[in-house]
């Protein structure tokens, strides 16, 4: 019974000793550099909806919709003279319009990687450093101006029902005076 209480106490001494170690030795490990956006040590710069019309010829052939997450280098980032949001809003617009065989309308052709990528590049190429480290996507929707038009007009008869809904309802009665 000894021997089986020892046995146990040395495996349980030998795995913690190894549980120990194996923590120690992968905090002292350096990061790469693939490791190094999903770290911590970066800012996470999140945009408003990005809204870019795709204009074909002289028509609006819809509307890029678009809300992003970058990953940023805090000193990077001081040492811009410019808005961080201005620079990336005015970088998807040139992005966008740059590359024309980027089209939205057919979902099975779109890459997102090469869209990421592309922007990411886009902005450290001006910046003249690597101050974006990923671009995550949060939302990306493209809407047709007869999306558009339908949406306003539901929005429109919402807002008429609950009108004449308001206008329908009997005034309250006040107090009942008293004679």
């Amino acid at each position: 019974m000894i021997k089986f209480i020892a046995a146990a106490l040395w495996i349980v001494a030998v795995t913690l000793g190894s549980v120990f170690y194996s923590f120690q030795a992968a905090a002292n490990l350096p990061a790469t550099e693939e490791q190094m956006p999903l770290l911590g040590g970066l800012d996470y710069v999140k945009t408003d909806v990005i809204s870019v019309p795709l204009l074909k010829g002289e028509r609006v052939h819809g509307y890029f919709l678009t809300r992003l997450v970058y990953t940023v280098e805090p000193k990077e980032v001081g040492k811009l003279s410019v808005p961080m949001a201005s620079l990336l809003v005015d970088q998807v617009y040139s992005y966008l319009y740059g590359n024309p065989q980027i089209d939205f309308t057919e979902y099975e052709k779109l890459d997102l990687d090469g869209f990421r990528n592309g922007i990411r590049d886009a902005i450290n190429a001006r910046v003249g450093s690597k101050l974006i480290h990923e671009v995550m996507v949060e939302q990306i929707d493209f809407l047709t101006p007869d999306d558009v038009r339908d949406n306003a007009v539901r929005q429109r008869e919402s807002a008429a029902a609950a009108a004449e809904a308001e206008a329908a309802k009997p005034a309250e009665a006040g107090p009942a005076k008293a004679h």
